[in-house]
C-alpha cells in the first residue's frame, strides 16, 4: 500500500514533539504515581498473537453472522487495542462505574465489535451469546457502542469525532476534580485512552476540542489514530492529504508516528504519551481488513462482511481452525490476570479512600455527588429579582444562585459569556495549568463545547451548561442530539432567541430553531416569559437528571407578568399554566417567552370585543405533552378554539392548536431593523396580534 509521508521503520517511534515550556499545573504526577506503573509486563509472542487473532476473528464472525458491520478496522485494529486493555487501561468489569477507573473511548464507533469482543474477555457482562446478537433487536451490542446501554461502553459514539470532543470533556473533568478534591485528588488521577479513525480527522469538530485540549495542556489524554488510510469511498487522499501529526504539534500535542502492527513500537509510543506534559497522539500507520488476502487494505472492508468465501481465506492465512466465536483457553487465562491486576489496584483505591480522614473523606464525597438540593425552585424564588428584564439578564442573576447551591455547576461559553450573561461571578476562570475555577472558555466552537459538555456530563462529577446565541446552536445539534440519547443533564443557555434581537439581521435571528431543538427527543426546551419563569428554568434544568434541557432567552426586555391570587409556581414546571382565564372562554391564546405579554395586551382588545378568553403560558412544550390527559384538558380544555404566538415558524404548533386553530409568528427570515420596527413589520405588536385574532375568528 502506497504511503503518504517518512515510512515507518519497524520497532521506531519518530517524529517526538519538542517540549515547550508548560504553565503551573494544579496537579503533577509523582514518580510514584500509581499511573506511571501500570503497565503488564508484555505477553510473549505467541499469546499475543493468539489474542489478536481471537480478537480480530469474534469480530469477523459477529459481522458475518449479522451480515451487516465493519469488519476491517477491527482486524486493523486489534493490536492496538489489546495493548491499551492488557498493559495500560486501569478498569472493572465488576464495577463499570468505578470513579477511579481509566476511560476508554472507541471514537470511530463503527469498529463497535472491536470494543465488543474486548469487553466480552476482559470480563464484562457481556456474553458469547451477546456477541452473536450483534446488531440484532434488544441485544447488548448495537451497531454502534450506545452508553448506558452496553456494560463498560463509556459514550455514545458513531458520528465521528464526537468521541474526541467526549474524550477531551472526560479529561478534562479528571482535572477539574482534582482541583476540588483536596487531600484526595489522587482518587481522580484517570486516564482517558481513544482510538480514532481518518473519519474522525476530517470532521471539524475533532479540531475544535483537540485544539482546546492542547490549550488547556491535558496530560491525562492519549489518542492512538488509526491511520490506515482508507474510507468508505477509498483511499483517503481522494479528499485528505493534510499531515495530521503535524496538524496535532500546531494544536500543542506531543505527537509520535508508529507502524501499528509492531507490538513494541505500540507499547513504547504509548508509555511515552503517558509520560508527556500535554495530550498525547499516536499516528499508527495500519492495513484495514489485516489478515485478509482479498480484503487487506481496501475499502470493500470497511462496511460490509468479508464474505463467506474471504472470511474461510483468512482463517485459513491466519491458521485458525477453530469454529466462529471460539475464545481458546489460553486468552481466556491471559484477561482473567488482566482482571486480577487491575482488581489490585481497585482495592488499593479503595483502601486510599478508607485512610482519607473525616473531612477530607467528606470532600471527596461531595464532589462524587453531584447533589442537588431538592427545594432548589422555592430557594431561587426567595431571592428572586421581579422587574422587567430581558430574560438573559434575569437568567444571568438566577445563575449566581443556582452556583451557590449546586458545586458541582460549571460552564461556559463559546466567547459570548458577557452576552449570553453566563458568567459565575467570583467562580475564577479554567485555563491552562489552572483547573480550580468553575467558568470555562470554550473559544469560538460551538460544536467541540457540546461535545466536551457530554464528555464532563459523563464523568459523573459535574453539572454542565454551555452558552451560545441559539441561532448558533445550529453548530452544536449533533452533541446535542447525542446528549438526549444518553440520558445526560446538560444544559444549553441560549439567549437572542427571537427576530427581536433587531439589527444584527436575518443572519442572526432564529426563526426554526426552537421548534428543530423540540423535536429532538429527550431535548427539553424551556422558554421563560419573565423572573419567574426564569427561576423555574433554571429549576427545571436542575431537577431533570435524565437529560439535557435547553433555557432560550431573550435580547430585550420583557415586563413582569402579573399572576392571579393563589397561584402555585411550582405549576410552571409542568410546561404550560393558566395565567389569565375567564369562564366558559371561547378562545384560548398560548404563548411562550417575550410573546405572552403580547397577548395579555391583546387579550384586552379581544375582551372589549366581547370574546372570553384564557391565556396559557407554554415555556416547556415538551413538559405539557408528558402531562396526562386529563391534566393537560385543564389546561387546554377540549372544544374550545386555541391560538399560539411564537416569533417562530408556526407548522408545528398546529400539533397542538388543532387544524383549526390560529398560529401567529413568522414564518420567513428576519430582517435587519430595531427591534421595534420588526414588531410592527412583522404584525405582532398587541394590537396588530388582536386585529388578526379577530379577523380569524
Amino acid at each position: 500500500m502506497e504511503e503518504k509521508g517518512p515510512p515507518h521503520p519497524p520497532g521506531c517511534v519518530l517524529d517526538h514533539a519538542a517540549p515547550r515550556p508548560r504553565s503551573p499545573s494544579f496537579f503533577q504526577r509523582s514518580s510514584t504515581d500509581r499511573r506511571m506503573t501500570v503497565s503488564s509486563a508484555p505477553l510473549d509472542a505467541a499469546a499475543f498473537d493468539e489474542a489478536v487473532r481471537t480478537v480480530r476473528f469474534l469480530a469477523i464472525d459477529a459481522v458475518e453472522k449479522a451480515e451487516s458491520g465493519h469488519p476491517g478496522t477491527p482486524m486493523g485494529l486489534a493490536g492496538i487495542a489489546l495493548e491499551i486493555f492488557t498493559r495500560h487501561l486501569v478498569h472493572n468489569p465488576k464495577d463499570p462505574s468505578w470513579p477511579g477507573r481509566d476511560r476508554f473511548v472507541l471514537s470511530c464507533g463503527h469498529a463497535s465489535m472491536l470494543l465488543y469482543s474486548l469487553l466480552h474477555l476482559s470480563g464484562y457482562d457481556l456474553s458469547l451469546d451477546d456477541l452473536k446478537a450483534f446488531r440484532q433487536w434488544g441485544s447488548k451490542t448495537p451497531g454502534h457502542p450506545e452508553f448506558g446501554h452496553t456494560p463498560g461502553v463509556e459514550t455514545t459514539t458513531g458520528p465521528l469525532g464526537q468521541g474526541i470532543g467526549n474524550a477531551v470533556g472526560l479529561a478534562l473533568a479528571a482535572k477539574l476534580g482534582q482541583a476540588r478534591a483536596g487531600a484526595a485528588a489522587s482518587l481522580l488521577d484517570y486516564r482517558v485512552f481513544v482510538i480514532c479513525s481518518d473519519g474522525d480527522m476530517m470532521e471539524g469538530v475533532a479540531y475544535e476540542a483537540a485544539s482546546l485540549a492542547g490549550h488547556l495542556e491535558l496530560d491525562n489524554l492519549v489518542v492512538v489514530y488509526d491511520d490506515n488510510q482508507i474510507t468508505i469511498d477509498g483511499k483517503t487522499d481522494l479528499a485528505f492529504s493534510e499531515d495530521v501529526g503535524l496538524r496535532f504539534e500546531g494544536l500543542g500535542w506531543a505527537v509520535q508516528r508508529v507502524d501499528g502492527h509492531d507490538p513494541e513500537a505500540v507499547h513504547a509510543a504509548i508509555e511515552e504519551s503517558k509520560k508527556a506534559d500535554r495530550p498525547a497522539i499516536v499516528v499508527a500507520r495500519t492495513k484495514i481488513g489485516f489478515g485478509s488476502p482479498g480484503k487487506e487494505g481496501k475499502s470493500s472492508s470497511h462496511g460490509s462482511p468479508l464474505g463467506k468465501a474471504d472470511a474461510e481465506a483468512t482463517r485459513l492465512a491466519a491458521s485458525w481452525s477453530h469454529p466462529p466465536f471460539f475464545v481458546p483457553d489460553g486468552v481466556r487465562t491471559t484477561f482473567l490476570a488482566v482482571e486480577a491486576k487491575n482488581y489490585q489496584a481497585y482495592e488499593a483505591w479503595q483502601a486510599r479512600v478508607v485512610q482519607l480522614s473525616s473531612a477530607d473523606k467528606a470532600l471527596f464525597d461531595s464532589v462524587l455527588a453531584r447533589k442537588i438540593p431538592g427545594d432548589i425552585y422555592e430557594q431561587l424564588l426567595a431571592t428572586l429579582s421581579r422587574k422587567d428584564d430581558a430574560t438573559r439578564n434575569h437568567g444571568g442573576r438566577v445563575l449566581q444562585e443556582v452556583a451557590k447551591l449546586v458545586p458541582a455547576l460549571l460552564g461556559g461559553s463559546a466567547d459570548l459569556a458577557g452576552s449570553v450573561k453566563t458568567t459565575i461571578n467570583g467562580g475564577g476562570d479554567v485555563n491552562t495549568g489552572a483547573f480550580a475555577g468553575r467558568n470555562l472558555h470554550f473559544g469560538v466552537r460551538e460544536h467541540g463545547m457540546g461535545s466536551v459538555l457530554n464528555g464532563l456530563a459523563l464523568s459523573g462529577l459535574f453539572v454542565p451548561y454551555g452558552s451560545t446565541f441559539l441561532i448558533f446552536g445550529d453548530y452544536m445539534r449533533p452533541p446535542m442530539r447525542l446528549a438526549g440519547l444518553m440520558n445526560q443533564q446538560v444544559i444549553y443557555v441560549f439567549s437572542h432567541d427571537s427576530v427581536f434581537l433587531g439589527e444584527d439581521g436575518p443572519t442572526h435571528q432564529p426563526v426554526e430553531q426552537l421548534w428543530t431543538m423540540r423535536m429532538v427527543p429527550n431535548l427539553d426546551v424551556f422558554r421563560p416569559a419573565d423572573a419567574l419563569e426564569t427561576a423555574a428554568a433554571w429549576a427545571y434544568a436542575m431537577e431533570r437528571t435524565t437529560g439535557p434541557t435547553v433555557l432560550s432567552l431573550t435580547r430585550h426586555t420583557v415586563p413582569e407578568l402579573t399572576r392571579p391570587v393563589g397561584f402555585d409556581p411550582r405549576s410552571v414546571l409542568d410546561g404550560a399554566y393558566v395565567l389569565q382565564d375567564e369562564a366558559d372562554p371561547d378562545l384560548v391564546l398560548i404563548g411562550t417567552g417575550s410573546e405572552v405579554s403580547v397577548l395579555v395586551e391583546a387579550a384586552v382588545t379581544l375582551r372589549a370585543k366581547g370574546k372570553r378568553v384564557r391565556i396559557v403560558s407554554m415555556p416547556c412544550v415538551d413538559a405539557f405533552l408528558r402531562l396526562s390527559a386529563d391534566k393537560q384538558a385543564t389546561i387546554l380544555p377540549p372544544g374550545v378554539r386555541r391560538a399560539s404566538l411564537e416569533l417562530g415558524v408556526t407548522l408545528p404548533w398546529k400539533a397542538i392548536t388543532g387544524l383549526d386553530g390560529i398560529n401567529l409568528g413568522i414564518d420567513r427570515f428576519g430582517a435587519s431593523a430595531p427591534w421595534e420596527k420588526l414588531q410592527e413589520e412583522f404584525g405582532v405588536t398587541p394590537r396588530q396580534v388582536a386585529e388578526r385574532l379577530l379577523a380569524a375568528l
